[in-house]
């Protein structure tokens, strides 16, 4: 498996992650089809598992997806010393919703939960305030995760759903790794607001998140001329088209497709593969 750097730490994870989010929420998996999946990931050369404190069913269910990929992890015959999993706080579930919820005391506990629920044994590889949330400072709600890198419970953060000032500003309180935003084809932001930009030029990771634009787009993938074109022609997935145009928009991304079937991660990491030309990615 190609590799890629993270941040600019000295940390080299797989070039393509796994998404952990379908195995938790609506229509989830049983779990042993779960960690069935997560260990065909470990096969395959991934060393990157994106998750979240909130990816579950709802607030009675927290920490779901994290104790999940524990698991997988604790059974799986391989080795993981080199995989890298990245959680995320700051969302609640009421109700199969999402709210905010940036309360310094709030992220203090869930940080403490995440850590036990990933294993409590050694820091959490990366930590990453999910959304922020306009009731608090950004530098109120990151000083418990500064306090918590400082106790030895997180190794390095990150944020999602942030502005170039709102990164900027998290930097003024703790050292940031990556970047998660909503980044696809059909979703994009980070190149209009310079968020992608900046990753690049701080040498930050960016993670796009929704890769296929969501369930809906998901489904219509097959019915874009453009992407459908080229995956005909290179005799390869929809799905593949789009990881790669990902990986040739900029060298700071690295996709984190969700997956909650073994054949979507052996077709996602397939992907590595994929390479397009500066006139195929124009064409998309």
């Amino acid at each position: 498996m190609e590799t890629t750097q993270l941040g600019n730490t000295g940390v080299f994870v797989s070039a393509i992650g796994l998404g952990g989010m379908p195995m938790s929420i609506y229509n989830r998996p049983p779990e042993s089809d779960s960690i069935q999946v997560i260990h065909r990931a470990l096969d395959l050369g991934i060393t990157f598992i994106d998750t979240a404190d909130s990816y579950c069913k709802d607030e009675s269910d927290k920490h779901h997806n994290e104790r999940l990929i524990h698991k997988a992890l604790s059974t799986y015959a391989g080795d993981t010393s080199q995989v890298v999993v990245a959680t995320k706080g700051g969302l609640m579930r009421p109700n199969e919703s999402w709210t905010r919820n940036g309360n310094p005391e709030h992220l203090r506990q869930t940080i403490r939960v995440s850590f036990e629920a990933l294993g409590g044994e050694k820091p959490i590889d990366v930590w990453q305030y999910h959304s922020p949330d306009p009731e608090y400072t950004i530098a109120e709600s990151l000083k418990p995760v500064k306090e918590a890198v400082e106790a030895g419970l997180i190794r390095f953060v990150g944020v999602s759903n942030f502005s170039v000032e709102q990164i900027k500003q998290a930097r003024d309180v703790v050292d940031i790794v990556s970047v998660q935003n909503q980044y696809s084809p059909w979703e994009r932001q980070p190149e209009k607001d310079g968020v992608l930009q900046y990753c690049e030029q701080e040498k930050l990771t960016f993670l796009p998140w929704s890769p296929f634009g969501g369930r809906r787009r998901h489904q219509d993938l097959q019915d874009i001329p453009a992407i459908a074109q080229l995956a005909k022609a290179k005799g390869v997935s929809v799905y593949s088209i789009v990881l790669a145009w990902l990986r040739a928009k900029s060298p700071a991304i690295l996709p984190i497709p969700g997956a909650s079937k073994i054949s979507s991660i052996e077709d996602s990491v397939s992907a590595v593969n994929v390479k397009l030309t500066n006139e195929e990615v124009q064409k998309i």
